[in-house]
């Protein structure tokens, strides 16, 4: 079973935390220009799905961001284990996206929200993999530790 280090090398953090980044400044932007209004059905219900999708959006892409930087943080020592594995430093939840409403916006703004949970989903299976890799190393270490007791 591979370690908590392979799993998320300095190499994939940098792509992840840049993938992040660049859908955060792509989603303000457009949620900033207006486009989804002069692109969209004039219908009041979508927009205001829009504007909740929006902040789904920012939330989710927020808690990828913050993970990423805990994680790079841990890396680097600024972080300990402790510290860095506190449940106030987890992934989080994501809000659930309504696929009716959102299959009804312009192409634009459906690749953001898909682009964004795919991102979330990706971090939530590697953090899951790393708190079984934590879990594993655990109860090695505590087995060692009985059996070096025990002589």
């Amino acid at each position: 079973m591979p370690n908590r280090e392979s799993l998320l090398t300095p190499r994939l953090m940098d792509a992840l935390y840049a993938e992040a980044m660049l859908l955060a400044d792509e989603s303000r932007s457009y949620f900033e220009s207006g486009r989804f209004h002069e692109e969209a059905d004039p219908d009041d219900l979508l927009a205001v799905s829009f504007s909740c999708e929006s902040l789904k959006v920012t939330t989710r892409l927020m808690h990828c961001i913050a993970w990423l930087l805990n994680q790079k943080a841990l890396q680097s020592g600024e972080l300990s284990e402790g510290e860095a594995w506190n449940h106030y430093r987890s992934l989080g939840q994501a809000p659930v996206t309504d696929r009716a409403l959102v299959n009804r916006f312009p192409a634009e703004a459906r690749q953001i929200v898909m682009a964004s949970e795919e991102l979330f989903e990706r971090l939530e299976r590697l953090a899951a993999r790393m708190d079984q890799e934590i879990e594993a190393e655990s109860a090695v270490q505590d087995m060692f530790r009985r059996l070096q007791s025990s002589f």
